[in-house]
């Protein structure tokens, strides 16, 4: 991105010392890291969406700097001390030519330095006692079933109620502590997400070596993540791969800024949903298994509104409240992550957790079963076993 000045200009044209790429419009004109901007894509990011991706930053030098690493990166990312650095670095925050990197490391014509940069400025996290359903908890992560109508981490117009909130409580009582990765941002711990409410499993890192490890498995899609959605309609056929970018809406206005759309332009990012049917319902309904290869914000809210089958209680993706007998079953969005497995980011053992379906979601799913004939399709890569997720 460029910008005109106005001024006198340089007697002598030169090539600046770098080219900086990013993703979110991160960058200022001068080639600086503004935090601003991130804070601002962390805020839209949602739904299935990684933290690195988003802060990513990559340099690539166009001359023979003969600089060390931590002090060019201090010259690039101003609202963070060489001290910082120093640790991002030494964390595993940090590449050189796809090499783990010293401080000292002197830059040279042509390297490509990659950066993921831990959120600016302090926040302090309000520690609150929220109840939550911890499903595995060790020294370095912790993973939760969360509930509908919480959202992960504090933003500008949430600043308490959070789960980061939560879990702050939840050390304070039992000891231990989330990742300083993020702190900086209010997003200490914070390696994935879900939409508000969506429920389901989620991870937190406690140690940042966690979570640099972690971040990187999602990065590279290394884990195995698995939703549940009861979409309006009858989707067909049986198992489908939805491969459309998508991008923000192009309107700015209130009501649309927030949403995400199909974009065939430079805006869109690649974007795949691997759908599955599991269940049919007479009443025109269906039960999908759905397992992300990309995690862009909204996308499978998205991608299955695009195609016609808005998810029930999705009101932002044309999606309507399911009622029966003139008692609303479920309000909010009907998706569930029922489903993640990686590997432990220090002991390299496979880690699967399976999260029952919620309250109101399993009595949608009931409602639909006894009110009419239900097919059943036989789809080859299912893996969720539906009967032990019904509480």
């Amino acid at each position: 991105m460029t910008r005109d000045g106005r001024g006198p200009g340089p007697k002598h044209h030169e090539e600046p010392d770098d080219e900086a790429t990013a993703a979110g419009g991160v960058l200022l004109p001068s080639g600086r890291v503004d935090a601003a901007a991130i804070n601002a894509a962390l805020e839209r990011a949602g739904e299935g969406s990684e933290d690195e991706g988003l802060r990513r930053v990559t340099f690539r030098l166009r001359r023979d700097l003969k600089k060390r690493l931590d002090k060019y990166l201090t010259d690039r990312i101003g609202f963070m001390s060489r001290n910082q650095l120093q640790r991002v670095i030494e964390g595993g925050g940090v590449l050189v030519n796809d090499r783990v990197p010293k401080s000292s490391t002197t830059l040279r014509l042509g390297d490509v330095v990659q950066v993921v940069i831990p959120p600016p400025p302090p926040t302090e996290i309000q520690p609150e006692d929220i109840p939550l359903e911890v499903m595995h908890e060790d020294e370095h992560l912790v993973v939760i079933n969360k509930s509908p109508d919480i959202i992960v981490h504090p933003a500008r117009s949430h600043l308490t109620g959070t789960m980061v909130n939560a879990l702050a409580g939840h050390f304070r009582r039992s000891g231990g502590a989330l990742s300083s990765v993020g702190t900086e941002f209010a997003r200490p711990g914070v390696v994935h997400r879900l939409d508000r409410h969506t429920s389901g499993v989620i991870v937190f890192a406690k140690s940042d070596e966690a979570h640099w490890r972690l971040g990187r498995q999602f990065e590279h899609r290394q884990v195995d993540k698995r939703y549940l959605a009861v979409v309006h309609g009858r989707v067909e056929p049986d198992a489908d791969v939805i491969d459309l970018p998508l991008g923000p809406h192009p309107s700015r206005e209130k009501g649309y800024r927030e949403k995400y759309v199909v974009r065939h332009d430079e805006l869109g990012r690649p974007s795949v949903t691997i759908v599955r049917v599991r269940e049919r319902y007479g009443s025109g309904f269906s039960l999908l298994e759905l397992d992300l290869r990309t995690g862009r914000t909204h996308q499978i809210r998205v991608h299955l509104s695009h195609l016609g089958w808005p998810i029930v209680g999705d009101d932002m993706y044309g999606g309507k409240p399911y009622e029966e007998g003139g008692r609303v079953v479920i309000g909010r969005q009907a998706l569930h992550a029922a489903m993640l497995s990686f590997l432990h980011p220090i002991l390299g053992t496979r880690l699967t957790f399976t999260a029952p379906l919620r309250g109101d979601m399993a009595g949608l799913v009931r409602s639909l079963r006894a009110r009419g004939r239900i097919d059943t399709p036989e789809v080859a890569g299912t893996i969720l076993e539906l009967d032990s997720l019904m509480p």
